[in-house]
């Protein structure tokens, strides 16, 4: 029988994340017990200002955990060298992009660097990825566009491309529908869920979306006033993890339906 531990990617054991000034500790989660599976699309929702960025910086080392650990693929994430993350870790960040004058397909290659030599050169092996990466998020017709000729659902598409490229066993993005209509929205969500299955790789996203991530994602991370939970979808119906995540004065979560609806 398999271990189960086997498959996990991603594990933390009493986290605490927040800030640390010189006078102060400021605490914005605690007793944090997270464990992301192999093969995993995973949403990370709550409510404005409830500390997902923050998680987030924490578990891809921009920030330091205020007390506890973050294991990934059973190391402790603070004994990985800059190098050696960026080969099991990608991250997708809504800030733009350093230069929208790059291809689509120079962007994308981006995702080879922790590979390639100083100079940058390409081999056949990374030239194979990267246009696997580009078929896999179907952007082949945009390939030689300039950046600053896309629209943001076809910038987000690229981004994902890079991060595969990167070919790492965990890809993290942040808030990655922003400022896409709900067409584009649901197709990115829909892209993520698609590419888990095709490659195997774990997927863990923060979004606002939470009607869209409790359709699609295999698991959720809920984060609200009462603390963080994370199970299937259906278990934290179950389980309520919804119900609070909003004041009941303007919406309303429907266990029957899996949806929040305005209150009357």
């Amino acid at each position: 029988m398999t271990n189960k531990s086997q498959n996990i990617i991603l594990k933390t054991e009493n986290l605490s994340i927040g800030y640390q000034s010189k006078k102060a500790q400021t605490i914005v989660a605690s007793n944090i017990n997270l464990a992301l599976k192999k093969g995993e699309l995973i949403g990370l929702v709550g409510g404005n200002g409830i500390g997902k960025s923050t998680l987030l910086k924490t578990l891809t080392k921009v920030q330091n955990p205020l007390q506890g650990q973050v294991f990934l693929n059973k190391k402790d994430l603070k004994n990985y060298t800059n190098l050696e993350l960026a080969k099991t870790q990608s991250l997708v960040l809504t800030e733009p992009i350093a230069s929208k004058n790059l291809t689509v397909f120079e962007l994308v290659a981006l995702g080879r660097q922790p590979y390639t030599n100083w100079v940058g050169n390409l081999s056949e092996d990374d030239l194979s990825i990267i246009n696997k990466a580009i078929l896999q998020t179907n952007i082949e017709d945009l390939k030689h566009k300039k950046c600053f000729q896309l629209s943001d659902g076809q910038l987000q598409k690229v981004m994902i491309a890079r991060a595969l490229a990167q070919d790492t066993d965990l890809i993290i993005l942040d808030e990655p529908t922003t400022h896409l209509d709900m067409y584009h929205k649901a197709y990115i969500l829909k892209l993520l869920q698609k590419l888990t299955k095709e490659t195997g790789k774990t997927i863990l996203f923060s979004s606002h979306e939470i009607d869209l991530a409790i359709q699609l994602c295999d698991s959720m991370i809920v984060m609200s006033k009462d603390g963080i939970v994370n199970n299937s979808p259906c278990k934290l119906i179950k389980q309520g993890a919804f119900n609070n995540l909003f004041p009941k004065d303007m919406i309303v979560f429907d266990e029957t339906t899996g949806s929040f609806r305005v209150t009357k």
